[in-house]
C-alpha cells in the first residue's frame, strides 16, 4: 500500500459515498486508475465494506453496556460455543477476547434496563458462563469508526 492507496482510504472511511471521480480528484488521479485502486483494495480485503453511520438513540438504542465474562470452562469447543451464541445476539455490536481479569469484553446496546435485563437472563443460561461484570455508559465524548492510517 502506497501514500495514494492510504489518501483513498482515508477519504473512503470519512465519507463511503464518495464517487470515484470525487476522491480521484482529490488524490490527484484520473479516475480509472482510481477505480482500479479501489477495486484492488477490495479484493485485497483491505476494504471489507461499507455501511451507514446511524444515530443509536435515533433508533432507540441510546443504553451502552460495556460486558465483561468470564468463562468456567476454556476447552476450546466451549469457547466457539460461546463465541457463536455471542455473534447471534444482536444486542452485541462488538465482541473481544481480552487478557487480564476477564476473558471477554462485549459491546452491548439496547434501548433502556427492561432490555437490558432481558439480554442479561439470555448471557446468563450459557452454560460456561461463569462471571459477569456490567459497565453502563454515562456519556459517549469520543466516537469513531475510522482507522488511523495516515503514516
Amino acid at each position: 500500500m502506497d501514500r495514494i492507496d492510504r489518501s483513498i482510504l482515508e477519504r473512503l472511511q470519512k465519507n463511503g459515498r464518495l464517487s470515484t471521480a470525487e476522491i480521484a480528484d482529490s488524490v490527484n488521479l484520473s479516475p480509472s486508475p482510481c477505480a482500479r485502486r479501489i477495486k484492488r483494495l477490495e479484493q485485497d480485503k483491505i476494504i471489507i465494506g461499507y455501511q451507514a453511520k446511524i444515530s443509536r438513540h435515533s433508533v432507540n438504542l441510546g443504553m451502552t453496556v460495556f460486558v465483561h465474562v468470564n468463562l468456567n470452562s476454556h476447552q476450546e469447543t466451549d469457547l466457539e460455543f460461546f463465541e457463536k451464541i455471542i455473534t447471534g445476539l444482536p444486542q452485541v455490536i462488538n465482541g473481544h477476547v481480552v487478557s487480564g481479569q476477564y476473558d471477554y469484553l462485549l459491546e452491548v446496546v439496547c434501548s433502556d434496563l427492561i432490555a437490558y435485563e432481558s439480554f442479561m437472563r439470555q448471557l446468563r443460561i450459557i452454560p460456561m458462563v461463569k462471571d459477569i461484570n456490567s459497565n453502563f455508559t454515562i456519556r459517549t465524548f469520543k466516537e469513531q469508526t475510522a482507522l488511523p492510517i495516515s503514516g
